[in-house]
């Protein structure tokens, strides 16, 4: 599920060898920083960005107002590889680090819950919103 996130924004989709390969470097670099096992690491970083509340919008007849809701597990496994994907393709955009090392930072970070991750950070913003909505 990783690799087939990694296959997003247009000029990437349906590559997913490319996806493959950026997943593999990743999971090496993981390796050689942490010394930890990577499937570990992942597990970690899924669990610690996926999103517990998050809000809906409720309302009838053009009233809308928004509801904090809790989130499905499922849910919070799609959210969380999302957010850990997309912060990894943003944090490679326009710099000479490449996307393997961007998801491995990425992976890192969230898996410690670290303030440096754009997954975590984005987590955190969102279930300020649905606190806020009670």
């Amino acid at each position: 599920r990783l690799v087939n996130s990694m296959m997003r924004k247009g000029r990437n989709t349906g590559k997913k060898l490319m996806a493959v390969r950026i997943v593999k470097h990743a999971f090496e670099l993981i390796h050689l920083m942490t010394g930890s096992n990577p499937i570990q690491v992942l597990c970690d970083a899924i669990t610690q960005s996926g999103l517990r509340e998050d809000t809906t919008r409720v309302g009838s007849a053009g009233t809308v107002r928004r509801q904090a809701v809790d989130v499905s597990p499922l849910r919070r496994v799609n959210q969380g590889i999302y957010l850990i994907t997309t912060g990894a393709r943003q944090a490679a955009f326009r710099t000479v680090k490449t996307v393997a090392e961007c998801l491995a930072d990425e992976l890192i970070y969230a898996s410690k819950a670290s303030p440096n991750s754009w997954a975590v950070k984005q987590k955190h913003s969102l279930e300020h919103v649905a606190i806020s909505h009670r």
